[in-house]
C-alpha cells in the first residue's frame, strides 16, 4: 500500500518490515527513529501498548486508546506515537450502519482497545468485551488489559463457555450470560483478535462464542483480520444472515490516515485500496 502511494505522488520513500521480536528490538527501532535512520513506522502485535513507554510524546489519539500503531519523527527528533486504528474503525462502522446502541468486542489487545474507542467516538450506549484468557470473574477483574478497557467505558465479561471445569459462581454465570445476551442484541459485533489470521485454526473457536442464530437482523459483524478475506467469523455471520465486513477496509483507512501523518499530504485516491486488494488476491490465489 505505502509503496504504491509513495510512487503515485512521486516520493522517494521506501517501506519495509522490521522484525522486533523482543522489547529490546522494539526499543532499538524507536532509537533509530529518534536518530533519523527511520522517519516513521507502523507498530503491530504485540507491541501496540508497550511502545507507549518508549516514545517521547503520545498524541491524544494514542493516549485515549492506550495503544499506538503509528510512530513519526518530528523535525526536532522527537518520536511521537499516534493511533489511526480507532479512527479507521469508526469510519468503517459509520459506513456499515446507522444503528449505534450496543456493541460487543472479542479480544483485549490493541485492536480491542481501538474497537472500544471507536464505539466511544460514535456514542454507543453499551460496549461489552470478552477475551479468551478471562476464564473466570476473578481473572477478568484482575486483568490489566480488562482494566484498560474499563477505563474506556467498556463492560468486561469472562469468556462464554460451557466448560464445567471453569469456576462459575452465580455472579460469574451472570457475567457470562451478559456478554452472550448483549451479543444477541448488538448492532455491531467486532472480532478484534488475530484468530483466523492466514487461516489459523483458532478462528472457528472464536466465532463459535457468538450466538449467531439469535443475533438481531440488521446487525453487522466486523473482523479486524484481513487475511483471508473471508474468515470463519465472517463465514458464520453470513450463514446467519448477518452482514459480514472484513478488516480490509479498516486496514486501508488507517493506512491512509498514517500517510497523512507521515507526509502531511493527502493519499492518492484509491491507490492504497487497489494495492491491498491486488496483493491479497495474489497471495490467496
Amino acid at each position: 500500500m505505502f509503496g504504491a502511494a509513495f510512487k503515485a505522488v512521486g516520493f522517494p520513500h521506501t517501506y519495509t518490515p522490521i522484525d522486533t521480536p523482543t522489547q529490546a528490538d522494539l526499543a532499538r527501532m524507536v532509537r533509530e527513529l529518534r536518530t533519523g535512520l527511520l522517519f516513521g513506522a507502523n507498530v503491530t502485535l504485540p507491541h501496540k501498548k508497550a511502545v507507549l513507554e518508549l516514545v517521547d510524546e503520545v498524541d491524544p489519539s494514542a493516549s485515549e486508546v492506550g495503544a499506538a500503531n503509528v510512530l513519526v519523527r518530528s523535525a526536532s527528533g522527537r518520536v511521537i506515537a499516534h493511533n489511526t486504528d480507532a479512527f479507521a474503525l469508526s469510519e468503517e462502522i459509520k459506513r456499515a450502519t446507522t444503528a449505534r446502541s450496543r456493541a460487543v468486542v472479542i479480544g483485549a489487545g490493541g485492536g480491542a482497545l481501538a474497537a472500544v474507542a471507536a464505539c466511544k467516538m460514535l456514542n454507543f450506549r453499551v460496549t461489552s468485551v470478552t477475551n479468551r484468557s478471562w476464564t473466570s470473574t476473578e481473572e477478568t477483574h484482575e486483568s490489566p488489559s480488562a482494566e484498560l478497557l474499563r477505563k474506556l467505558g467498556a463492560l468486561t465479561s469472562p469468556w462464554p463457555t460451557e466448560d464445567r471445569a471453569v469456576p462459575s459462581g452465580r455472579f460469574s454465570t451472570a457475567l457470562r450470560l451478559q456478554w452472550s445476551e448483549l451479543a444477541m442484541q448488538s448492532d455491531v459485533i467486532i472480532q478484534a483478535t488475530s484468530a483466523g489470521m492466514q487461516g489459523g485454526p483458532d478462528g472457528a473457536e472464536v466465532a463459535s462464542i457468538v450466538p449467531w442464530s439469535r443475533v438481531v437482523k440488521g446487525a453487522v459483524a466486523i473482523d479486524l483480520v484481513y487475511r483471508p478475506r473471508v474468515t470463519p467469523f465472517l463465514r458464520a455471520a453470513e450463514a446467519a444472515g448477518i452482514k459480514p465486513i472484513s478488516g480490509l477496509g479498516m486496514l486501508v483507512e488507517q493506512a491512509e490516515e498514517t500517510f497523512r501523518i507521515w507526509t502531511r499530504t493527502e493519499p492518492p485516491e484509491g491507490v492504497m485500496l487497489r494495492a491491498a486488494t491486488e496483493t491479497l488476491v495474489a497471495t490467496t490465489a
